[in-house]
């Protein structure tokens, strides 16, 4: 707790007596979600982060929800494209009090995104995450509570996929989703006919399992990749999961593989020392390439 609170006041939080109370009282999964850095401080330090690293900002309009990206500079045309989807970010402030603005403190599958090898990567946030005034529209707190994996939400992402394939003249994709991202990218995969390899790191997969797993209130409004098995069952996957991992635990990824009727072209793995968001950054891209 010590070193949380030390972290806590590193990224330049403001903790009320109130707030430390809420902490004690919260479940550990959810404190990484208590720091107060407000939603235009947290979006520019990941755009800075991007751009230190020769990577731009830039927004795919769709019909509901415009999604942000980030793209590298001087990538050119790519026959095969590997999109990073972000998992779910700033969701809730406390157990009970949604936050009113998505966009991640930490940004871990920009992180990963900007150490693939190789020159074909790119990144897509989650709905309402780095955006601003007019293009938050249909940004109510649903989006990213429980409707984060809605139809609309699902097909946004992948309309959002098409846009980049079709910038870079790809052919083929691979998704690689972080968290809550491993279910987006899953449900995006299950959609279509383009998707080689579905990656996911500590990933939902059975969003029914997780919220039962922390008593915490279904996600009531959204898809549920453990329900699109037979849509998976064409592409190959591989799926990340740390052994010390107490907000996605392992056995969901498990359970979810062993659901398969045949497992003959997925990988599963758990590396035993990593949580939830130690130490996916600093074993990457090791961990994918093995």
């Amino acid at each position: 707790m010590l070193l949380l609170a030390l972290r806590l006041f590193r990224w330049g939080g403001c903790i009320s007596p109130l707030r430390w109370l809420l902490l004690f009282l919260m479940p550990p999964f959810l404190w990484g979600c208590v720091c107060l850095i407000d939603p235009d401080t947290r979006r520019q330090r990941i755009v800075d982060i991007a751009t230190d690293a020769g990577w731009q900002y830039q927004v795919v309009k769709g019909a509901r929800f415009d999604l942000a990206t980030f793209t590298p500079k001087a990538m050119g045309r790519q026959n095969h494209l590997v999109v990073y989807i972000e998992g779910d970010g700033k969701a809730w402030v406390t157990t009970h009090q949604p936050s009113l603005n998505p966009t991640p403190e930490q940004a871990l599958a920009l992180r990963l995104a900007l150490k693939h090898p190789g020159n074909n990567a790119v990144y897509l946030a989650r709905p309402c995450q780095y955006v601003v005034d007019q293009q938050r529209h249909y940004c109510d707190e649903s989006v990213w509570t429980q409707s984060r994996f809605s139809d609309d939400v699902i097909q946004a992402s992948s309309d959002a996929i098409s846009v980049l394939k079709k910038k870079f003249n790809a052919r083929s994709l691979t998704l690689i989703g972080y968290s809550g991202g491993g279910a987006v990218a899953a449900l995006v995969a299950a959609r279509r006919n383009d998707v080689e390899l579905l990656v996911t790191v500590a990933g939902v997969l059975d969003h029914r399992l997780w919220t039962a797993q922390h008593n915490i209130s279904p996600l009531a409004d959204s898809l549920n990749p453990a329900d699109y098995r037979q849509q998976l069952m064409k592409v190959p996957q591989y799926h990340l999961s740390g052994g010390s991992d107490d907000v996605v635990p392992s056995v969901q990824a498990k359970d979810f593989v062993n659901g398969f009727q045949s497992t003959g072209s997925i990988i599963f793995k758990i590396i035993e020392h990593n949580n939830h968001v130690c130490c996916w950054v600093e074993q990457w891209p090791q961990l994918l390439l093995k």
